[in-house]
C-alpha cells in the first residue's frame, strides 16, 4: 500500500493494516530500524491481560502478592 507524507511527517495508516496489527486509538507504535536497513512497525503497547502466565515455572507454585512484597523488601534492604 502506497501511503502520502504530509508537511508535518505524517502518514495515516491503511485500515487494512491497522485491522491486521489490531491497532486502537490510543495505541503507541514501536518503529524498529533493522540491521539490513529495514523499518519494522509494531504495536508497543501490551494489553495487561496478554502477560497472565508469562511467568509460570512448571512444577513451580506461584506465590501472593504479600510474599512477593516481602522478598522485594528483603532484596531492597540488601542494597542500602
Amino acid at each position: 500500500m502506497i501511503v502520502t507524507l504530509t508537511s508535518k511527517g505524517q502518514t495515516t495508516i491503511p485500515k487494512p493494516i491497522r485491522d491486521h496489527l489490531g491497532l486502537h486509538v490510543g495505541d503507541q507504535l514501536d518503529f524498529v530500524i533493522e540491521s539490513d536497513g529495514r523499518v519494522t512497525l509494531r504495536l508497543a503497547t501490551t494489553n495487561v491481560m496478554g502477560l497472565a502466565g508469562l511467568l509460570h515455572r512448571k512444577g513451580k507454585k506461584a506465590i501472593s502478592f504479600e510474599e512477593m512484597q516481602r522478598g522485594i523488601l528483603k532484596g531492597a534492604t540488601r542494597h542500602t
